[in-house]
């Protein structure tokens, strides 16, 4: 049997398919996580249930991608679960009532029923169990208050005797029975109120925002870099000495010592600078990136569950509608800071081809991954704040640029902006670990592999001169354009496997100031990682993958070039 979650964006019901079937998947506190169905097993007494988290949707006459997804799916499904939130009873019934016209069995999960008693709302569940003619049972999904008895309540789900009706009477009947089941107190203006305003004031709003991202990148910046600090110790105090003694079983050179454990350097072997699997690609992943990783990952999860991210949509909304997309699209942006892959996919929650493939390009070229971005920190950081101001500045005027220059010509619609904003909410922190664990856990699995692939192909393109080959052929581009030495060719190569190694690969090169500014930023726009670049094949299609690539290849020969010059000439 098939059972769908269905309800409005935002209303827990990803938080209840995991409690249901221990699926974990990433819970927001905000519209357009679930964009995609996500299936998932129920184990039963009797039998075993195929239960599908579908995307949110308000009503069943689609207006977007994901709400098209839900739609088309009900027609599969044997029994609905329909999820409701209880702070806003009238609004949630309206899908209801449509879904209780299709004929299928349904039964209602009441969720998020504590916040609405904090809020000092009563609902009768009983009534509205008689008036919707389905059984309804009150849920935290987060707490996991009611979910065994919603799983004993399954088999108990009917259809309505509901007469088919217009939709304006629908919303007229989901006012009465709202009316009818539920006690409200008269409304005072609470903190979480007040802060909502001033979070989405047209004054104030941006400076809380610019207020609230000095504060986040700074923890990712000071904390990752503690963290670091921790992590570079113990790989000195405990793989370290392990790793000399490897090599000087493996006679302290030769091909086989160079894969493994890398060059030595003074004779000695430097973490960062030796490539070999087992010395830098273990170090870079684990102790360089990881920490920064942990670090983003948690201040976006708490945004996140707060309720932060759509609000700062509505701040962005006014700048990014002049790129031809809208403020939600901050939410992928977001997370293509910690990963580009989810910040592609996450793309799909717009409305329009326009602002998917815009969104797409300007990830792909001037968002950088976390991963990236703490290898360019580590160093650039250790000359000061001047040669990062000069990066990030680069890359927020290419932001505005490709952004407006996209939107001048690239046909389609750009759709407002219409969001449903939560309430400001208190994270609950088993659900916030959990999301952290599992993107944590994604990272590992899919960086660390790329990190070991990037360090062995960067031996053996070096034993077998490989890298000096394409350093001479591109070096009219790499030199005489960029102004970076020959071997900066094979970072370029390497950066196709992972950023982060390619990156890595400057720091034995000894370059000036200016160069690492030039060569970070040229890596930075420089085509996605591989694993990026099969996701926007898959998500955008081979014809729009060119473009967005002609687009990469324009931006970097014009960035790396304009930049070398105007460093030159400023005497930087």
């Amino acid at each position: 049997m098939r059972v769908l979650l269905l309800g409005n964006p935002n209303v827990g019901k990803s938080a209840i398919f995991s409690r249901l079937t221990g699926t974990h998947v990433v819970v927001s506190n905000y519209a357009g996580t679930t964009v995609e169905y996500t299936c998932g097993s129920l184990r039963t007494e009797d039998s075993e249930l195929e239960v599908i988290d579908v995307p949110g949707t308000y009503a069943l006459e689609p207006t977007n991608r994901a709400e098209a997804v839900a739609s088309d799916m009900i027609a599969g499904g044997d029994v609905i679960v329909n999820v409701l939130d209880a702070t806003n009873l009238e609004r949630s019934l309206y899908l209801t009532l449509q879904l209780l016209l299709t004929g299928k069995p349904v039964v209602v999960a009441l969720n998020m029923w504590d916040e609405a008693q904090k809020a000092g709302i009563a609902i009768d569940t009983g009534k509205l169990s008689e008036r919707l003619g389905v059984p309804v049972i009150a849920t935290c999904a987060l707490t996991g208050e009611g979910i065994p008895l919603l799983k004993s309540r399954l088999p108990d789900a009917r259809s309505s005797s509901l007469v088919s009706e217009n939709g304006a009477s629908l919303w007229q009947k989901a006012a009465e029975i709202s009316e009818e089941v539920q006690q409200k107190p008269d409304h005072r203006a609470t903190f979480r109120d007040k802060l909502g305003y001033v979070t989405v004031h047209p004054v104030y709003g941006p400076l809380f925002a610019l207020f609230v991202l000095f504060l986040s990148f700074g923890f990712v910046a000071y904390f990752g870099d503690f963290l670091h600090g921790i992590l570079e110790d113990v790989f000195e105090f405990a793989w370290l000495p392990v790793a000399l003694w490897m090599s000087g079983l493996l006679g302290s050179g030769g091909m086989l010592h160079d894969i493994l454990i890398g060059g030595l350097i003074d004779g000695e072997i430097h973490l960062e600078e030796s490539f070999g699997l087992l010395t830098t690609g273990l170090f870079i992943p684990l102790a360089v990136v990881l920490p920064y990783i942990f670090s983003f990952y948690l201040v976006l999860s708490l945004l996140e569950d707060i309720g932060y991210l759509p609000r700062l949509g509505v701040v962005m909304d006014a700048l990014m509608q002049r790129l031809g997309i809208h403020g939600l699209s901050i939410v992928p942006t977001m997370l293509g800071i910690g990963c580009n892959v989810p910040g592609v996919m996450a793309g799909r929650m717009l409305e329009s081809r326009k602002e998917r493939f815009i969104v797409a390009t300007l990830i792909a070229i001037v968002v950088p991954c976390m991963a990236q971005q703490a290898m360019v920190i580590g160093l650039l950081g250790q000359a000061g704040i001047a040669g990062l101001a000069i990066v990030y500045g680069t890359l927020f005027l290419l932001w505005i640029v490709t952004g407006l220059i996209m939107n001048l010509f690239i046909k389609g619609e750009s759709p407002e902006m219409l969001i449903d904003l939560p309430a400001y909410r208190k994270p609950y922190w088993e659900s916030l670990w959990k999301k952290i664990y599992m993107r944590m856990s994604g990272f590992i699995r899919g960086a660390l592999p790329y990190v070991l692939l990037g360090v062995f192909v960067v031996n053996i393109f070096y034993t077998l001169g490989v890298i000096d080959y394409i350093s001479r052929a591109f070096a009219p581009v790499i030199t005489g354009l960029f102004g970076l030495p020959g071997e900066a060719g094979g970072a370029l190569i390497i950066g196709f496997l992972r950023k982060d190694v390619a990156v890595g690969m400057l720091a034995p090169l000894g370059l000036e100031l200016n160069q690492l500014i030039v060569a970070s930023v040229v890596l930075m726009v420089y085509f996605p990682c591989i694993a990026t670049f099969v996701v926007l094949f898959k998500e955008i299609g081979f014809r729009d993958l060119l473009k967005l690539t002609a687009i990469m290849i324009l931006v970097v020969v014009v960035t790396g070039g304009g930049l070398h010059l105007l460093l030159q000439l400023t005497g930087f």
